[in-house]
């Protein structure tokens, strides 16, 4: 079976450096917030071209973190797309604020900024993009729209690790930038992990107190906190895999270009504007056929996934109470006909080369 994504395939290829570092972390007796997380932390900051970073315990925790630390709360309403991961919804509504959907740009499949101002409020207090499959959301737009309405603004970077526009990665354009390093992710753990950046140091020691009970002092908390804290084991191995990322990154993207060039014109591919450098965590295509060409696949032991088979304001905890959910067409739209394709950086010649012979085959 050619799988969609393949984490174990990437732990095969850095097995020694992995199994040593992690040996090395279990000889110190030091397992909680150690030099190994403050050593990640230091290098993964510089990689993203971040003043801060903070390793928390998920990528979920990384947006409820950094929409705190920004001063969102109960009451507040902050601007988002529900063609996302169910977890950017909960991050928000964990904080206590309200999300507000806006419909997303049918090419980059991200946050439409022409969307936005019609559903600013006076209850307005953040806009929170994603980067969604690896591909950068218009930030240029976007922070215009935040600065001229003085809003905070939180990206969500899960999917997107070393993606760009005109050189300056993701997650440094607004307020706080939010990983999550889950198996799967272009840089994923061996287990849960996330990590917020940012350039404001302010910001950054809110983000320290309240991934750890709000404490400055140990035991004494400042502030209403919670545990949510990357682990040293998980760090050390993240730091072996920051190393092979960027080569990591232009295998994808060499993998994509081969889908891109030898596909049949009848399928919807990515596109991508020249300044943007995707990062290809999902290649997603479109076509009307998605579900009989999904089983055809199948049926040559080809393993696609759709991300994501519902938008959020069509689930059943969210349906009919988030404003915005009566006015997403192109959200609508899309998500009958994406399917993403095997995609990661282990996936040999041979496989690709099958993946696409098959899927020429269903026109």
């Amino acid at each position: 079976m050619i799988l969609c994504s393949n984490p174990k395939m990437q732990y095969l290829s850095y097995k020694s450096d992995i199994d040593n570092v992690i040996k090395k972390v279990l000889k110190t007796g030091v397992y909680i917030l150690g030099d190994e997380v403050a050593s990640f932390e230091r290098e993964f900051s510089t990689f993203v071209g971040a003043k801060h970073g903070s390793g928390v315990a998920s990528g979920t925790d990384a947006l409820i973190i950094a929409l705190r630390a920004c001063g969102i709360g109960p009451g507040d309403e902050v601007i988002t797309v529900s063609h996302t991961a169910v977890a950017t919804i909960a991050a928000i509504e964990l904080t206590g604020a309200r999300p507000v959907f806006a419909d997303i740009n049918e090419n980059s499949y991200t946050l439409d900024y022409t969307k936005i101002e019609p559903l600013i409020s006076t209850s307005t207090k953040a806009i929170l993009p994603v980067h969604l499959y690896g591909h950068p959301a218009d930030m240029k737009n976007i922070m215009k729209i935040a600065n001229k309405y003085k809003l905070k603004v939180v990206e969500d970077c899960a999917q997107a690790h070393g993606a760009s526009i005109n050189g300056q990665q993701v997650g440094t354009f607004g307020d706080a930038g939010c990983f999550s390093f889950y198996p799967t992710k272009n840089l994923g753990a061996i287990g849960d992990g996330g990590m917020i950046v940012t350039n404001n140091f302010t910001t950054y020691q809110n983000i320290q107190l309240l991934r750890q009970y709000g404490w400055r002092q140990k035991y004494i908390s400042e502030i209403t906190g919670l545990n949510s804290r990357l682990d040293e084991l998980q760090a050390a191995i993240l730091k072996v895999k920051l190393q092979h990322l960027q080569n990591d990154t232009k295998k994808r993207q060499m993998i994509a270009e081969k889908y891109n060039t030898k596909l049949n014109r009848e399928f919807i591919i990515p596109k991508v504007q020249s300044a943007y450098n995707h990062a290809y965590h999902l290649y997603v295509i479109r076509s009307n056929n998605r579900d009989f060409i999904q089983q055809q696949l199948l049926h040559q032991n080809i393993q696609t996934l759709i991300h994501y088979i519902l938008p959020v304001h069509l689930q059943p905890a969210y349906k009919n109470r988030i404003t915005g959910s009566s006015n997403l067409p192109i959200t609508e739209k899309i998500v009958k006909e994406i399917l993403s394709l095997p995609m990661y950086p282990e996936l040999t010649n041979a496989n690709v080369k099958k993946i696409i012979k098959c899927l020429n085959e269903t026109i």
